[in-house]
C-alpha cells in the first residue's frame, strides 16, 4: 500500500504540474499573438493554391519553383536550390515531375554546358499566374484594409524576419524585374 500511496501522490502532482505549464503556455502576448496570427495567415495565404496544385499532385515545393522560375527565366539549378533550401534529391524529383507534364523546360547554358538554365513553358506561365492571382488578391485586400503605409511597414516586418546575412540577397531577388529572354 505504501507503495500504491507514493505512486498516486506523484500521479496527483503531475496533473497540477501540467495545469501550470498549460496555463503558461496558454497566456497571450503581443508576441506569441504576432507568431500565431503569422501561422494562421499563412495558412490562409496557402489555402487557394494548395487546392490548385492538388488537382495535379503536385506540393508547395512545386509552387515555389514555378513562382521562381517564373519570377527569374533561365534561373540555374544552383541559384533556385539557393533560394529554396532543399536537397538536391528533392529539387530534381520536383523539376522532373514539371518538365515531364509540361510547366518547366530547361536550355544548357550558352557560357558554361554544365549548366541547366529552367523556364517556364506557356502552361508554366499560366499555372504561375493562376497560382499567383488569389495571393495577390489576398495581399492587396489585407494591405489596403490595414491603410496607408501598411505595405512598408509589412515588407520590413517580413524582412527583418529573413536572417539579417541573406537580406542583400533577398532584396534583390523580390525587386528583380523578370526578363523573358533566352527561351526557344
Amino acid at each position: 500500500m505504501t507503495v500504491t500511496a507514493k505512486t498516486s501522490g506523484k500521479a496527483a502532482a503531475r496533473p497540477a504540474e501540467r495545469a501550470a505549464r498549460d496555463v503558461s503556455a496558454r497566456e497571450s502576448g503581443p508576441l506569441t499573438e504576432a507568431i500565431e496570427l503569422l501561422f494562421f495567415a499563412y495558412r490562409d495565404f496557402i489555402s487557394d493554391p494548395d487546392e490548385l496544385l492538388a488537382k495535379y499532385d503536385f506540393g508547395r515545393a512545386h509552387h515555389r519553383v514555378i513562382h521562381f522560375v517564373g519570377r527569374h527565366p533561365g534561373i540555374t539549378v544552383a541559384e533556385l536550390l539557393n533560394i529554396l533550401r532543399i536537397t538536391k534529391q528533392s529539387l530534381a524529383r520536383v523539376l522532373r515531375q514539371l518538365i515531364e507534364r509540361g510547366f518547366i523546360e530547361q536550355e544548357t547554358g550558352k557560357q558554361d554546358r554544365r549548366q541547366r538554365l529552367l523556364f517556364l513553358t506557356p502552361s508554366g506561365l499560366e499555372l504561375e499566374q493562376r497560382l499567383a492571382a488569389p495571393q495577390q488578391a489576398r495581399v492587396a485586400a489585407a494591405l489596403a484594409s490595414a491603410g496607408p503605409g501598411a505595405e512598408a511597414a509589412w515588407r520590413a516586418v517580413l524582412l527583418a524576419l529573413v536572417n539579417e546575412d541573406d537580406r542583400p540577397e533577398v532584396e534583390r531577388l523580390i525587386t528583380a524585374r523578370p526578363v523573358r529572354t533566352g527561351q526557344n
